[in-house]
């Protein structure tokens, strides 16, 4: 059985470049990646036929739906997937990977799409939180007939945490926007308004990387104009994302929901101290104790000032909390993502018997 990935379906994405190679970092092109490395032959559902870089791009009406799997990343049009690939006349195979939260729709046509096609559809999810999520999409959007029989499968993405660098001490503390966009999600406002109030007490150097799309918006040409910040493009390789985490010293999560955390997780390998807000989602990231939780703005420009002036004792303070020799020990040993690869590998098997 062969496997195919499809994702991209509302962003036009993915784009291959001249030498066959995925373009892009965001979360879900780096998952793309992912996916497709864990099977032989992938396929990589686009707008033409041609041979990538260890894989083969190919439109979805030209796939094989007698003997392949199809992997829909864009998992509310998972039904014109199935239609799709049953015109030939075969049973489809189609597995769904929710790697967002279901709540960033809105409209009660998006939740009803998504709940026929969790139902339908085996559905693996790249965190428990967003199982939750997709449960309850579940039991609220369908007849209990279809909920009952529905399969869901979950484990945390994990990070490779053999991309980590040596740390760097920057000459000036770099605080991180932890995100790659300015949604209201994010809540970018809050973050922008502690930054400028640590800026005013001590030297800091806020950097941004944002999505191409993100990068003309009103709050980052804001930012781009303080003193202390540097606002541009996502990084053009892993290798100078890792390397550009290595002399962060800090980042500040205001995020009202995560469907996992995975920029953040790949911050603490790194070795930047992170400060969240005390919401659920990132209690899930970290051992129970975590010092650097805040519940109002005052309390996140206290943290975020005490983890720039002195990033050396609150690395200390979070070695402490645990067992591990060391705090970065205990996210590589929590987050590793040999699980996740070996959990979706097992999924496969036993929902398709492959």
């Amino acid at each position: 059985m062969k496997v195919a990935v499809k994702y991209g379906a509302f962003d036009h994405e993915p784009v291959i470049d001249e030498r066959g190679d995925i373009v892009g970092q965001s979360a879900g092109i780096t998952l793309v990646r992912r996916l497709m490395s864990l099977f032989p032959d992938p396929v990589l559902i686009g707008s033409q036929t041609r041979r990538g870089n260890g894989f083969t791009m190919m439109p979805l009406e030209f796939v094989d739906a007698a003997d392949t799997l199809v992997i829909n990343m864009d998992v509310i049009d998972s039904l014109a997937v199935w239609q799709t690939l049953h015109s030939s006349g075969a049973e489809p195979r189609l597995m769904n990977f929710e790697w967002q939260n279901p709540s960033i729709y809105h409209h009660r046509i998006n939740f009803a799409a998504m709940g026929l096609s969790f139902a339908m559809f085996p559905t693996f999810c790249n965190s428990a939180r967003t199982a939750a999520e997709v449960r309850e999409v579940v039991r609220r959007w369908t007849i209990q007939p279809l909920a009952e029989k529905a399969r869901i499968g979950w484990v945390n993405l994990g990070v490779r945490i053999e991309r980590v660098q040596p740390r760097v001490t920057p000459d000036v503390p770099v605080v991180l926007y932890p995100a790659i966009t300015m949604t209201p999600r994010k809540q970018p406002q809050l973050f922008c308004e502690v930054v400028d109030r640590v800026a005013r007490q001590t030297p800091l150097r806020v950097e941004a990387r944002l999505h191409e799309t993100h990068l003309v918006s009103d709050l980052a040409m804001t930012l781009s104009m303080k003193s202390y910040a540097w606002v541009g493009p996502l990084t053009s390789t892993r290798e100078a994302y890792w390397d550009a985490l290595a002399r962060t010293t800090a980042f500040l999560a205001t995020a009202a929901e995560e469907s996992y955390g995975l920029e953040y997780v790949e911050a603490m390998l790194a070795g930047a101290i992170g400060i969240f807000p005390d919401l659920p989602w990132a209690h899930a990231l970290v051992p129970s104790g975590y010092p650097f939780f805040y519940s109002t703005t005052d309390q996140a420009e206290l943290l975020l000032t005490k983890a720039i002036t002195d990033p050396e004792g609150c690395r200390a303070q979070l070695d402490n909390l645990v067992d591990e020799p060391t705090f970065a020990d205990w996210i590589r040993a929590t987050h590793n993502d040999d699980d996740f690869e070996k959990a979706i590998v097992e999924r496969i098997s036993e929902w398709f018997g492959q």
